[in-house]
């Protein structure tokens, strides 16, 4: 007999403290605060996010340390910036001139506009344990890839200090602490029979949504879909991407295939956030393609991972699907954590215009299958 998903709400547990402490950090560090970087309890480094920083949190951060701020930042970076260096985090600093914010902000970004920028030199190799913690902070506040550092030995008053591994283990522990938080009936134009179910992480993170389509049967292998949002292309109908044709593409399938799952994963730009996307168009305008933009901004050429995806296919009772995806890296990320892939369903839409070099790439570059 078709036994039809049913949604249990899970425990409600409370989180790990090292969880409420990098979402603190990630919020202080989006409204260019400071943060002490810590290893094994002992303060280790100071940092804030460059592109936030002002000449006044680099005096202050000077003061402190009584060392000269240097630049944390992603090897990508580092590498556009015509420092070879091969690693994935290196420090950076700014030669026989000073280190200013507007500087700073400059190394950042590569939309920024200013002279330009000359005398950067590897500063250490290889870099402390706390540089690769820098980079992963500013990364999780969605702003780029580069932070101002400073060792330590003693926290600011009222300062907040987060271990470093826990922040190179947050995404990993946020994602499995998602739970169930709500559910409501959403009739949609191309599915009248859908419920939109929320997760949040127990720290109260970045919510995930589900799309649950009619009445999928958790015996079998569900039809599902993993979407990462984008704003631009679902909400805008932007002709850049094939984002929006993908989104009600898959949930008209859903719903005329009789059922069916949609993941709607906040992971915006491939995981570098809307801001950061925004700057990728500026460099694709430039000439550069959807890859290499993200790795001018000092980002991997995909950030997401797909272990939040996971987590709520276990909340949902789903363990086996027909996922619906060009991207051979779903299927692998999903089967690496465990969820069964027996199908893999393409989702092909028409390219225009505007879309059709970011298709290319693509298929040539990302391995995606059209």
């Amino acid at each position: 007999m078709n036994r039809p998903l049913i949604l249990n709400p899970a425990p409600h547990l409370p989180p790990a403290e090292t969880l409420v402490t990098v979402d603190r950090a990630i919020a202080e560090i989006r409204r260019g605060g400071t943060v002490c970087l810590a290893e094994e309890g002992m303060p280790a480094a100071l940092m804030l996010a460059a592109e936030a920083a002002t000449d006044g949190c680099l005096q202050r951060l000077a003061e402190i340390s009584g060392t000269p701020p240097v630049l944390a930042m992603s090897g990508r970076r580092a590498e556009a910036l015509g420092l070879s260096c091969g690693d994935s985090v290196v420090l950076v600093d700014s030669g026989e001139q000073p280190l200013t914010a507007p500087l700073a902000a400059r190394v950042a970004n590569p939309v920024a506009a200013g002279a330009p920028i000359a005398g950067l030199r590897l500063a250490r190799a290889p870099a402390p344990g706390w540089a690769a913690a820098a980079v992963a902070l500013v990364k999780q506040a969605r702003l780029l890839p580069v932070a101002l550092t400073a060792p330590s030995s003693r926290l600011p008053a009222g300062g907040l200090a987060v271990e470093g591994r826990a922040v190179l283990d947050y995404a990993r522990q946020s994602a499995l602490a998602l739970r169930r938080v709500a559910e409501a009936r959403v009739p949609l134009a191309d599915a009248e029979e859908c419920r939109v179910v929320a997760f949040r992480p127990a720290d109260g993170g970045i919510e995930h949504l589900a799309l649950v389509i009619g009445q999928p049967d958790r015996e079998r292998p569900v039809l599902t879909r993993l979407h990462s949002e984008c704003f631009t292309g679902d909400l805008l109908g932007s002709l850049r991407c094939d984002c929006g044709d993908q989104l009600k593409g898959a949930i008209a399938a859903l719903s005329a295939g009789g059922g069916g799952v949609l993941l709607y994963l906040a992971q915006e730009g491939r995981g570098i956030g809307l801001v950061n996307k925004l700057r990728a168009y500026n460099l694709q305008d430039d000439g550069f393609d959807t890859l290499d933009a993200n790795l001018q901004l000092g980002f991997d050429d995909d950030e997401r991972i797909y272990l939040p995806a996971v987590e709520m296919l276990k909340l949902l009772g789903i363990a086996q699907v027909r996922l619906m995806t060009n991207n051979p890296a779903k299927v692998e990320g999903l089967t690496r954590h465990g969820v069964s892939v027996v199908e893999r369903v393409p989702h092909v839409f028409p390219a225009n215009d505007h879309n059709r070099r970011y298709l290319g790439t693509k298929a040539a570059r990302s391995g995606h299958l059209f």
